[in-house]
């Protein structure tokens, strides 16, 4: 019983931290980019979207130096599902998201491009060393375009509130630091609680596991959202997406190769499916409705039932 106390009041830290982390990141991250004269939308797809995907780093790249190749790719993949699927969707669902036709037409069309790449480099079931450092190659190439292009910041992200200070650095690096921490302790305490509950280690693995790495992103997003920084919050998962594919999996493939079960070809195409249908969403009315952002809950929550039948 103390022992399942001692967990419950972890998690109840590890949500503060991600709530009060994600506060300090999207304000800092605000000023900072207002600054720079750098939109919302921008600091959204890098830095605040590479803070956010330290935990997917974290674990594709130490899967891919033991040699577990599955889990490099799945972990990218299904995170990147998880995250247009139950985050996004859940942010739309408590409250429509705005959409631009930048973020369609460039960002979101560019990451479902290279989800398609992705299946055909996949298609023979690995991801060979010369197939990782394109990925990767690639991800410098557009972070570099987002930064030369330097959108200026439209009405919607000015931001009443105090100018830039030196202070906004440090507190930037805080809140990541604050959200992937937090992401860390929730995911070790709600596993020991999981346990002490006799749920067992696959249950445990495809929810708590998988839905853990993916903590900073909602965290970032749903509070990006909330203060109506909507380029912000879409910045940061369509980013991230991109960050897991490109970089994080580039990187994996570079110090390949990795091969791959058959079965995960299908989780591929889903991610496919399921950026096409995101970006469909984005356009119709440049925005992402509650009753959409159900719709992309509900097909996570069929993808997990589907896990769950297939192991089972």
């Amino acid at each position: 019983m103390t022992h399942l106390l001692l967990d419950a009041v972890l998690a109840a830290i590890s949500v503060g931290l991600l709530w009060k982390g994600s506060e300090w990141l999207v304000d800092s991250a605000v000023r900072i980019a207002h600054r720079l004269r750098i939109s919302d939308l921008a600091i959204g797809l890098t830095v605040v979207a590479i803070g956010t995907s330290a935990p997917e780093f974290a674990v594709t790249i130490n899967a891919a130096v033991k040699g577990l190749a599955d889990i490099s790719v799945s972990n990218v993949v299904g995170s990147n599902i998880f995250n247009l699927g139950f985050i996004l969707g859940g942010c739309a669902a408590i409250r429509t998201i705005n959409t631009t036709p930048v973020i369609v037409w460039r960002d979101g069309l560019f990451l479902l491009i290279m989800s398609s790449v992705l299946v055909f480099f996949l298609k023979d079931l690995t991801l060979t060393p010369k197939e990782g450092l394109l990925l990767f190659s690639t991800l410098i190439v557009y972070i570099t375009y987002l930064f030369l292009k330097k959108a200026p910041v439209d009405d919607s992200d000015k931001d009443p509130g105090k100018e830039a200070t030196w202070k906004d650095i440090p507190l930037l690096v805080i809140g990541i630091a604050a959200v992937v921490a937090g992401g860390h302790i929730l995911v070790w305490a709600a596993t020991s609680l999981a346990r002490g509950l006799g749920l067992s280690e696959w249950v445990i693995g495809v929810t708590i596991v998988a839905a853990g790495t993916s903590l900073p992103e909602f965290a970032t997003s749903l509070m990006a959202a909330s203060k109506g920084r909507y380029g912000m919050s879409l910045g940061n998962l369509i980013g991230s997406d991109l960050y897991n594919l490109l970089g994080v999996l580039g990187l994996a493939g570079m110090l390949g190769p990795l091969h791959i079960d058959p079965a995960g070809l299908k989780s591929v195409y889903l991610l496919v499916g399921m950026v096409a249908l995101v970006v469909v969403f984005m356009r119709t009315g440049f925005r992402v409705s509650r009753a959409e952002g159900l719709f992309l809950i509900g097909i996570s929550i069929m993808r997990w039932i589907f896990d769950f039948s297939a192991k089972g």
